[in-house]
């Protein structure tokens, strides 16, 4: 008699516990498998990110770090025991699914992806369209706000090529907050920047996580690792291996 109460008890706090889990993280991976075109990139991967962390993922050219950030924007499907990101479960999403859980992520790539004949403000509005928004008093004033939070207000009718490097990464992080993600995920944001410009965008991502957005960046610049330290993983010979920072 006791056995058959206390069953249905264990099984309702461990989905509690559960819920609790993904209420307190923006990343949850336990033994999962990434695969690209059915070739097997990672196994057995476990990796927490808690919500409002900086998390730095290291590691060489080809050891999958893209491939890990793909996972969870549901660009690659995620095989394991449990994978969630946003608080959408990456082993059951739908393909009707994935836009909203790309509005709850901010996804910065290291070759900007602007289009050429578009100026930053008309970047911007193309954006906000793609994830629903319609009414334009709303839109502009929302891209406004985001170019002053990196610092390119004078910037809305430059067209790309009219801006340096620096420039361009910054509208991609302009992008990436549009709709006031929960989590950013940045691949290489500063590979392709000089060592002053690539310091800018560090302070800008660490100042845009000290106001409660997750961000978790794969990076080679060490340099800007030791200066703005935070949690770090490192992808080596099919593992991550967690600092615990």
């Amino acid at each position: 008699m006791s056995e058959e109460i206390l069953t249905p008890n264990i099984a309702e706090s461990t989905n509690s516990t559960k819920q609790e889990n993904v209420l307190q993280h923006s990343v949850i991976l336990k033994n999962v498998d990434i695969y690209q075109k059915k070739i097997p990139i990672l196994t057995k991967v476990n990796m927490e990110v808690k919500k409002g962390e900086f998390v730095y993922l290291i590691g060489r050219t080809g050891s999958g770090k893209s491939s890990i950030l793909k996972l969870l924007f549901a660009d690659i499907k995620a095989r394991g025991e449990e994978a969630m990101c946003a608080g959408y479960d990456l082993l059951k999403i739908k393909t009707k699914q994935i836009p909203y859980l790309r509005r709850k992520l901010g996804i910065i790539f290291q070759d900007y992806q602007l289009l050429s004949d578009k100026t930053v403000v008309e970047n911007l509005m193309l954006a906000l369209k793609a994830t629903g928004w319609k009414e334009k008093n709303k839109m502009l004033n929302r891209v406004e706000e985001v170019l002053a939070l990196v610092h390119l207000e004078t910037k809305d009718f430059k067209y790309p090529h009219q801006l340096s490097g620096g420039e361009q990464q910054r509208v991609c992080i302009a992008r990436a907050l549009l709709n006031q993600p929960e989590m950013i995920l940045a691949d290489e944001p500063t590979g392709n920047l000089d060592p002053i410009t690539a310091e800018e965008i560090f302070q800008i991502l660490h100042d845009i996580n000290e106001n409660g957005t997750s961000i978790l960046m794969a990076t080679h610049n060490f340099t800007m690792i030791d200066k703005f330290s935070s949690r770090t993983i490192c992808v080596e010979d099919g593992k991550l291996i967690d600092s615990g920072v």
